[in-house]
C-alpha cells in the first residue's frame, strides 16, 4: 500500500470509529432558558406561567427543554401538534399539557390516553370531546379557545354565541380549566388592536362559565397586567428572543432575556483573492480589494437563511464580519480581512448567539426569531446545564 493510500485508509479508519468532530453544533443553555421562565414568574406577580413547547422547544429540543422547565418548577405546557403532546408526556409524566390543534373525533383516543387536555377551537371540537366524556365514568378537562381578531383558530363570534346560550349542555362531562385567546399585535404595544382584543375577551368571559383565563403569550406579558388574567403563557421569549423588541426588527427596548442559542461552525479553509475575483454560486461578489476568505461549514440545509447571502455576518473571537457570496447548502464564506491574522482551520465561527442576536439575525434575514430557531434541524445539538452542568448531545 502506497503512502497515500495508507493516509485515506487511516482517515476513513479514525472518522469511522465515532469521532467527536463536529463541523456545526447549536449549543443550547438550559440554565438560560429556566432564568427566562423565572423572569416571567416575577413579572407576572400572582399570574401562572405556563411554556410554549411545540415544535420541538422551537428547535432547541423539547426533551431537554420540558424536564429542565418542570425541575424549576413549571407544571403546565403548550404544543400545536397531537403527536408533539404524545411524545412531550414521556418527559414531563405529571404536567399539564394543552394541545391547541384541539380535538377531532380521529385525535381523541390519543388525547385521553395519554392525559392531554385539548384546545377547543369549535363547535364540532366541543361535540367531539363532549361525546367522550359522556362514555366515561369522569370528566375531562378541556379549554376553550375564543376568536377575538386573530380569525384563524377559535370559536368565531356566532359559535360563541350558540355555546354562551346552551352551555350547559354543550359543555356537559366537560371540566372547564381555561378559556383562552391569542392576541395578533402583541409585539407592537402601541397598535390598538391589543386594546381591541382585550376588549372583546372579556366580552367573552362574561358570555360564559367561569373559567380561569389567559391571553398573552411572550410580548402580551409585557404590555401591563390587565393582560395577564390567571396564566401567560411565553414561548420564543423563554429561547432568547427579545419580547419588547417589534418582531422581525431585532429593536425595542433592552431584551431582558437570556441568550439560549448559540450557533456556531468550523472553518474548512481560507484562502486570499485578488481584487475582481468573485465568490459562490453566480458571482454575487467580487472583491473590491485582496482579500482573506473563510469557507465554513454550515449553509441553508442546516437552516441558515439564504436571504442573509451578501448582507449577514458572522463573527470570529466577538468580531463581526460580513457573509459574502451565496449561501449554499453546505458552506457560506466569510470576508475575514478586518481580522489582525488569517483564522485558523478548524476555528468555530459564530453565527447566532452572544454577538449576533437572534433578534439581529431574524431582522438581516428578513423574518422572525420563530423561523431562525425552528429551521435549525441538522446541525447537532450540545446542552449545557443538564445534571449538575454536565453537557450532552443530541
Amino acid at each position: 500500500m502506497d503512502a497515500a493510500r495508507r493516509q485515506s485508509s487511516a482517515i476513513t479508519g479514525a472518522m469511522s470509529e465515532g469521532s467527536d468532530f463536529q463541523a456545526a453544533r447549536l449549543t443550547v443553555r438550559l440554565p438560560a432558558i429556566v432564568a427566562n421562565y423565572r423572569t416571567y414568574r416575577r413579572m407576572a406577580g400572582p399570574t401562572a406561567v405556563a411554556a410554549v413547547v411545540k415544535a420541538d422547544g422551537y428547535g432547541l429540543g423539547a426533551a431537554r427543554v420540558a424536564p429542565a422547565l418542570a425541575a424549576a418548577g413549571c407544571d403546565s405546557f403548550f404544543v400545536a401538534r397531537l403527536q408533539e403532546g404524545v411524545t412531550l408526556r414521556k418527559w414531563v409524566p405529571q404536567a399539564r399539557i394543552f394541545v391547541l390543534d384541539g380535538a377531532d373525533a380521529d385525535a381523541v383516543p390519543a388525547l385521553i390516553s395519554h392525559r392531554l387536555t385539548p384546545v377547543l377551537n369549535s363547535l364540532a371540537q366541543i361535540a367531539a370531546w363532549g361525546a367522550a366524556a359522556g362514555v366515561g365514568a369522569s370528566r375531562l378537562d378541556a379549554v376553550l379557545h375564543v376568536d377575538t381578531g386573530m380569525n384563524r383558530l377559535g370559536l368565531p363570534g356566532d359559535e360563541l354565541a350558540v355555546l354562551s346560550a346552551e352551555h350547559a349542555r354543550r359543555l356537559a362531562g366537560l371540566n372547564l380549566v381555561l378559556v383562552m385567546s391569542h392576541l395578533s399585535c402583541s409585539d407592537d404595544a402601541a397598535n390598538a388592536m391589543n386594546a381591541e382584543q382585550l376588549s372583546r375577551f372579556r366580552q367573552a368571559l362574561a358570555m360564559l362559565p367561569p373559567a380561569p383565563a389567559s391571553l398573552a403569550a411572550s410580548h402580551g406579558a409585557m404590555l401591563g397586567m390587565d393582560y395577564h388574567f390567571d396564566l401567560v403563557r411565553p414561548g420564543v421569549a423563554l429561547y432568547g428572543a427579545n419580547p419588547q423588541a417589534h418582531e422581525g426588527t431585532g429593536t425595542g427596548a433592552p431584551n431582558l432575556m437570556q441568550t439560549a442559542a448559540v450557533l456556531t461552525a468550523r472553518i474548512l479553509q481560507v484562502r486570499r483573492i485578488d481584487s475582481g475575483d468573485s465568490v459562490g454560486y453566480a458571482a454575487t461578489f467580487r472583491a473590491k480589494r485582496p482579500s482573506m476568505i473563510a469557507t465554513v461549514a454550515l449553509g441553508y440545509a442546516d437552516g441558515v437563511p439564504r436571504s442573509l447571502s451578501n448582507k449577514g455576518f458572522a463573527a470570529i473571537q466577538g468580531v463581526r464580519l460580513p457573509i459574502v457570496g451565496r449561501i449554499s447548502m453546505d458552506m457560506i464564506t466569510l470576508d475575514v480581512s478586518a481580522l489582525d491574522a488569517p483564522p485558523r482551520i478548524g476555528e468555530d465561527v459564530e453565527l447566532l448567539g452572544d454577538t449576533l442576536s437572534l433578534g439581529e439575525v431574524a431582522a438581516m434575514a428578513g423574518t422572525n426569531e420563530y423561523e431562525i430557531l425552528t429551521r435549525l434541524r441538522r446541525v447537532p445539538r450540545m446542552y449545557e446545564g443538564e445534571s449538575a452542568g454536565a453537557s450532552r448531545s443530541d
